[in-house]
């Protein structure tokens, strides 16, 4: 029995990822040693802002993390609503008496403008941001599932890169992997984590309807 879903936030609930790196790149070029690309800051994620920021910028990373949450609000435009049909999903877990959760990488000052630009601000039971140091997801799951008291087998977090499936291996619980995001990869999701690659919300939420 499924008594709590976990979401991620970025290239789960919505599309935001090239927001975030864009954001980012123009952030921190200005107090980069060297160009900021894209995959620079690919390698940086699983951590919040600060972390991510730090990991390229080795001095006034403080003024580009400012630098940062004003890009990051401006650009916002590029990623204006949550995916379709992710509310319904949502709601339709919560008629089931569901607790839903949300753990993400980011920070709690982006994940704060990102949930009110989406109108989700009152979505999530709880809300598990992540850490500059290192990924903290699945630390985060073993949290809730006590705060909750929730059994791992009553547990799943439904995110969309193959660190979440890494996260939950981790914390004993299963992993939804999801590919409906652009920048998704749906074969190295199908590598880590075969039985539970969801292509499309229908998909996913015909499996909590079994």
């Amino acid at each position: 029995m499924v008594k709590m879903v976990a979401f991620d936030l970025d290239g789960t609930l919505c599309d935001s990822i090239p927001m975030c790196i864009e954001a980012i790149c123009q952030a921190v070029s200005p107090y980069a040693d060297h160009e900021i690309t894209e995959k620079d800051v690919l390698e940086t994620f699983g951590l919040n802002e600060i972390g991510m920021i730090k990991a390229v910028v080795n001095q006034n990373w403080e003024q580009a993390l400012q630098d940062f949450y004003q890009y990051y609000d401006k650009l916002h435009h590029m990623c204006p609503e949550p995916f379709p049909g992710i509310c319904e999903l949502i709601d339709f877990l919560k008629e089931k008496h569901i607790i839903v959760a949300l753990i993400t990488g980011k920070g709690e000052k982006s994940c704060d403008i990102t949930l009110k630009k989406l109108g989700l601000n009152y979505t999530f039971v709880e809300i598990v941001t992540g850490s500059e140091k290192s990924p903290n997801k699945a630390e985060a799951i073993l949290y809730l599932m006590q705060k909750y008291a929730v059994k791992a087998d009553e547990f799943y977090y439904v995110g969309d890169a193959v660190s979440d499936a890494v996260a939950c291996n981790k914390a004993g619980v299963t992993c939804l992997s999801i590919a409906w995001a652009k920048l998704s990869n749906s074969s190295k999701l199908r590598e880590i984590n075969p039985s539970y690659v969801f292509e499309t919300i229908t998909e996913l939420k015909t499996f909590f309807i079994r």
